[in-house]
């Protein structure tokens, strides 16, 4: 993981150096130094960046929301994925958004309308292990447990990881919050 780690960062920086001034770079090596880098400002600043060469670019504010959820501003990156998927309403990975804006409602502790994205991108993509843990701790925090066990038992036939051992999501409260929730939610599902 370290090496890929590396890479990415690696990578993202070439990419910074060939091309800094295109929106699609920027956002591209925000969301790597993002995923990979230690400091989430420097990705936030490489998107608003993007974002304020074109603020139309709807992949750009779609990663952004993604970079905004991971920093714990988490209307703000409800905003973004909104403004994304307003911006280009056809795009295939707006449920990319929904996922985003699902995650958003589960650290603000709206758990009704994380449950309502969390779905509506299960059904949009129903292969992505992180949206069945999101919504498996969603269910858990609600008391339904054996609907969070469900989804658990679901997520084993996509991939044994139930829990991860990595994350890209600053505020540790809000962190154990979640894996708190899949935990409760993996606990008896067999």
């Amino acid at each position: 993981m370290e090496a890929a780690r590396h890479a990415g960062i690696d990578y993202a920086r070439r990419a910074l150096r060939v091309a800094g001034d295109d929106p699609y770079v920027l956002a591209s090596a925000a969301y790597a130094f993002g995923w990979f880098g230690d400091d989430i400002q420097v990705a936030l600043a490489l998107i608003d960046r993007a974002l304020q060469i074109n603020p139309n670019f709807a992949w750009g504010c779609g990663r952004g929301g993604f970079l905004r959820m991971w920093a714990g501003e988490y209307r703000l990156g409800i905003e973004h994925c909104e403004r994304s998927i307003r911006l280009n309403p056809r795009d295939e990975s707006n449920y990319n958004a929904h996922i985003a804006i699902g995650m958003g409602y589960l650290f603000i502790r709206r758990l009704d309308d994380a449950v309502a994205m969390l779905r509506l991108g299960l059904e949009e993509a129903p292969s992505w292990p992180p949206t069945y843990r999101f919504l498996a701790s969603c269910y858990a925090h609600m008391g339904r447990l054996e609907e969070a066990r469900e989804v658990v038992r679901r997520l084993r036939k996509i991939t044994q990881v139930i829990i991860p051992s990595s994350n890209p999501w600053r505020i540790r409260e809000d962190r154990e919050f979640y894996l708190a929730g899949l935990r409760l939610a993996a606990a008896d599902a067999t």
